[in-house]
């Protein structure tokens, strides 16, 4: 299929796994267990019913947000993903330079396979900081004082992991960082040369922020447990809330009491995430727990909602539950993996079509106007 040809972002994602071997593939699709949620995620988005207005003037369409003091374009940024480039050589710079250029939110991982300043300079502006926290304090705060150097603005905290997710589809590829060469990777690499051409040219992708520290890791699972630490706590968050001058969002959140608790601490705002359906297996989906969380919170501070969003309907569906702004990871990245750059530019041009043909058909000529009425009530 051709790139102006895929119709949706699942479109992609299958033009995606046919050119990337599977181990790659299943770094960045797969979830927990039995991925219950990944597929939860999607599906409580479907059930959610809008209800059309006519006979409104919709002849202008008006999808700009507003967040933190900054205007953007469209009411999505781009999500954080670790070693996105194992994914598709050079996709976070692909990502950073497509948000900067559209004029969207690009969060760069901790976990990424480029540096942060690297990003930062992509993004120029754009450019958001996603924080694991450290079991080493000295790590954490290198990477703080690291980003304040690259003049991120805002630094996104990730709370949900005091343990590493379980992966089923990772343990089954062996997947190791660095990547290992086995039989099963070598018959993917022939299988998919146009891949391990541009691996190749792009070179071994590593989590490049870890670079140093890394070296002597065995597994992805290794990995993850130099990432986090399960101390992280209520007293820890308050301590970066005072070290972090600039804007703090807290992500993972999918209680209600924990949204509140962040707001009573400062944090500026909160992404409602369960990782994408990649720590756990039994919680809830994301847009099942924002109305909760919203009602609780009574807009103290900003809610972001991440994790489902594959359609713009669903960026609606999570304005009209009460978030005010959403990110995607996986939509993004799967235009990368089904095309490069153009791949990209198509996941973006979908949505954003996707999401002013949704406004139109609501009859609502502005995504800020966009509120629990437009819910229907057979929901």
């Amino acid at each position: 299929m051709r790139l102006d040809r895929a119709a949706s972002i699942d479109d992609l994602r299958r033009m995606a796994r046919r050119r990337i071997p599977r181990f790659a593939f299943d770094l960045v699709d797969g979830g927990a267990e039995s991925e219950r949620n990944l597929r939860r995620n999607l599906e409580a988005f479907e059930e959610i019913q809008l209800t059309p207005r006519y006979m409104v003037d919709v002849s202008t369409i008006d999808t700009r947000a507003a967040l933190f003091g900054q205007s953007f374009d469209m009411p999505f940024g781009m999500a954080p993903i670790g070693m996105l480039n194992a994914f598709w050589p050079d996709a976070d710079l692909t990502l950073a330079r497509l948000c900067k250029r559209r004029n969207i939110p690009y969060v760069a991982s901790s976990a990424a396979s480029t540096t942060l300043e690297t990003l930062a300079e992509a993004a120029d502006g754009n450019g958001w900081f996603q924080l694991y926290v450290s079991s080493d304090t000295a790590v954490t705060e290198s990477l703080i004082a690291r980003a304040e150097a690259a003049d991120y603005r805002v630094m996104m905290v990730t709370a949900d992991v005091p343990a590493a997710g379980k992966r089923d589809r990772d343990i089954r590829n062996q997947l190791a960082v660095p990547f290992r060469i086995t039989p099963e990777v070598v018959a993917g690499l022939i299988a998919h040369p146009r891949w391990s051409l541009a691996t190749l040219r792009h070179g071994k992708p590593n989590i490049a922020n870890y670079a140093d520290l890394l070296q002597s890791a065995t597994s992805y699972a290794e990995v993850q447990k130099t990432l986090i630490t399960p101390g992280f706590t209520w007293d820890s968050l308050r301590r970066l809330r005072d070290r972090w001058q600039g804007t703090l969002l807290v992500k993972g959140i999918l209680h209600p009491e924990d949204a509140v608790q962040c707001a009573d601490i400062g944090c500026d705002g909160i992404v409602v995430s369960n990782h994408g359906g990649r720590q756990v297996a039994f919680g809830p989906s994301t847009i099942e727990a924002l109305p909760r969380i919203a009602a609780a919170l009574e807009g103290r501070i900003a809610i972001i909602l991440d994790s489902g969003i594959r359609r713009g309907a669903d960026v609606l569906r999570a304005k009209a539950h009460g978030a005010d702004f959403a990110l995607s990871g996986r939509a993004l990245a799967f235009g990368v993996g089904a095309g490069g750059a153009a791949g990209a530019r198509r996941a973006l041009e979908i949505l954003e079509l996707e999401l002013v043909r949704a406004l139109g058909q609501l009859g609502v000529a502005s995504y800020a106007k966009v509120g629990p009425s437009e819910l229907s009530s057979l929901a």
